[in-house]
């Protein structure tokens, strides 16, 4: 009698592991949760010092609210992830938080590239003359059309990407949106046009051998 009560109980024990083991087979062959991420501007004021010293909330003596987590706080965490590489395509480049993460990654050794209008990349508190001070590579747009596009590549897998301009008053007063994805077959489209872009303003002048026209993508399922 005894032995058949021990039977079981093993039994028991060997189902409950083997049902361990199968739930955890599943959630090992399961695909990873992408990054979708929708912010909205304008962003409430508070403290961002904490997103780049995390002892500041304790220390910082600034009047604005501490440790509150709103939209730009949100978009600077996403552009401070990078760890390799941020390709950055920007109309006007004007706000200081923006450039100190930027500047914050060039410290950390991550290959940064800048694309920006022209035009706007002298306006006054344009912080492009920052960025190439610190050694960061930037080209300007040589079109006769504005460059408009508003979007970054994070370590060329993660792509922020809207209506916002980088600067003080797209942030604080207008109303703007961005939007933030590791959709391969969104990044990468994006990843194609920055090359594209970045190729043509090149100031060497083989840069005129490349296609100034957009390119044309093709929506296909990705490998």
């Amino acid at each position: 009698m005894m032995w058949t009560v021990k039977a079981v109980g093993l039994g028991v024990v060997a189902a409950s592991l083997s049902l361990e083991l199968f739930v955890w087979f599943l959630r090992r062959l399961k695909p990873g949760r992408t990054l979708h991420e929708v912010l909205f501007f304008p962003s409430e004021m508070a403290c961002v010092e904490h997103i780049f010293i995390p002892s500041s909330p304790h220390s910082c003596l600034c009047p604005l609210p501490h440790g509150v987590e709103t939209s730009f706080s949100r978009l600077l965490g996403r552009i401070l992830s990078a760890k390799s590489s941020l390709d950055l395509c920007i109309f006007c480049f004007s706000n200081m938080d923006l450039c100190r993460a930027v500047l914050a990654l060039h410290s950390k050794g991550v290959t940064i590239q800048v694309l920006a209008d022209k035009d706007y990349a002298a306006v006054p508190g344009s912080q492009i003359g920052v960025l190439r001070k610190a050694g960061i590579c930037v080209r300007c747009d040589g079109a006769p059309v504005y460059m408009h596009h508003k979007f970054a590549v994070v370590d060329g897998r993660l792509l922020i990407t809207g209506s916002l301009n980088w600067t003080l008053t797209a942030v604080q007063s207008n109303m703007e949106n961005v939007l933030i994805t590791e959709e391969p077959e969104l990044v990468r489209p994006f990843i194609i046009e920055f090359s594209r872009l970045w190729a043509f303003n090149d100031p060497a002048p083989s840069h005129h051998s490349v296609d100034q026209k957009p390119a044309h993508v093709v929506s296909r399922t990705c490998d």
